[in-house]
């Protein structure tokens, strides 16, 4: 059982205290189950993307085994295509509820996968979860569009929706990147992967009119700096523009506008953004203002708040939630393999297109 001892280093003044923050690690494995899934909560379904984002935070406080084994559960259940569904019955891969294979989801396995390996040195688990992740890198680059972006799923009959989403297309950039550096560690050469890299990169960062105007969701506003593929001034004059439309002081940040809504996933991962882009001041205020949504009893967190009503909505914990606290909590305080895959540094950044690449007379 984790206790505040292995959890010492998750301590954030005002937000989490190690005996805090070893409850909220013991309410997410509480969730898990025996077979390694991590739903939202016991009763609700599963999804890939959030249960993976669970798993980090595990690996974060240092239950290597708990998390490995939700990576297994997701290669024992992985569709022949390389793909996951998008939803699973608390977890159960034989009670499917929603056949749709979205793009983002099947591939931050990448993300997750080095992470485990940064945080365990386990290259034995690397061997056996690279043809996992070949797998998810390949359904999802079947659905990359001319112009770099990703198409958004499949739907359950295989038709493909290439409409692509900022949010999705943002996350995917990191998979890719992770990707990239599990390929390199293994010293197997992934030249189109480098090339899909480059050119979504391209998409997110000039070519704003190649994804849907989802421009209400600050996950559209944060997720290109959380991704990567926004860096420096650009990134910054970015987190400027949208900070008044979106940031509620003390509460937290608004999922959409104009609701006045806060939401802990989102504030959590504001505030990894924000260290990102080395404020970690701004972003250790964003999760002391999520306190309130924090479950004394589970140490697990409400997935949001409607502060006009003064109610938790909806009233569900969640270890996604949970997760993406831990999560920002492990990159301010240092955790080496937290920080190496959200600072991006040792991460590859892909091949520019041949339509960014300076001539030679150019350079």
């Amino acid at each position: 059982m984790t206790s505040p001892e292995r959890t010492e280093h998750l301590v954030l003044p005002g937000v989490l205290t190690a005996d805090q923050a070893a409850r909220t690690v013991r309410g997410i494995l509480a969730v898990q189950r025996e077979d390694g899934a991590i739903p939202w909560f016991r009763g609700h379904h599963l999804d890939p993307w959030d249960h993976t984002e669970a798993a980090m935070a595990l690996d974060a406080a240092g239950e290597h085994e708990a998390a490995g084994r939700a990576y297994d559960w997701l290669a024992r259940h992985q569709n022949q295509d390389g793909s996951w569904y998008a939803a699973y019955a608390d977890g159960d891969p034989h009670d499917v509820t929603d056949r749709g294979r979205e793009t983002n989801f099947c591939a931050y396995i990448a993300v997750g996968v080095w992470h485990h390996y940064l945080s365990t040195g386990d290259d034995t688990f690397l061997d056996r979860l690279w043809p996992t992740v070949v797998a998810a890198v390949e359904f999802v680059l079947t659905l990359q569009q001319p112009g770099g972006q990703i198409g958004w799923k499949r739907e359950p009959d295989g038709e493909p929706v290439n409409d692509a989403l900022l949010t999705g297309s943002s996350s995917i950039y990191q998979a890719l990147r992770c990707a990239l550096a599990i390929a390199e560690q293994r010293e197997e050469a992934q030249p189109d992967w480098e090339l899909a890299a480059g050119a979504l990169a391209h998409a997110i960062r000039s070519h704003p009119e190649r994804f849907l105007d989802k421009d209400r969701y600050s996950m559209d506003w944060y997720y290109p700096v959380l991704g990567g593929a926004l860096t420096g001034a650009e990134a910054k004059s970015r987190m400027k523009e949208g900070w008044d439309r979106f940031v509620v002081p003390d509460l937290g940040v608004r999922c959409v506008i104009p609701n006045n809504w806060v939401t802990g996933g989102e504030s959590a991962e504001l505030a990894l953004s924000l260290w990102v882009l080395g404020e970690s001041d701004r972003a250790l205020e964003i999760l002391q203002s999520i306190q309130h949504l924090r479950d004394p009893e589970t140490g697990l967190y409400w997935t949001g708040y409607v502060f006009d009503d003064k109610a938790i909505w909806p009233e569900e914990l969640t270890t996604w939630t949970a997760g993406s606290l831990l999560l920002a909590v492990a990159a301010l305080g240092g955790d080496e393999a937290t920080c190496a895959v959200f600072s991006g540094e040792r991460l590859p950044v892909g091949l520019a297109p041949e339509c960014c690449v300076p001539a030679a007379g150019d350079q």
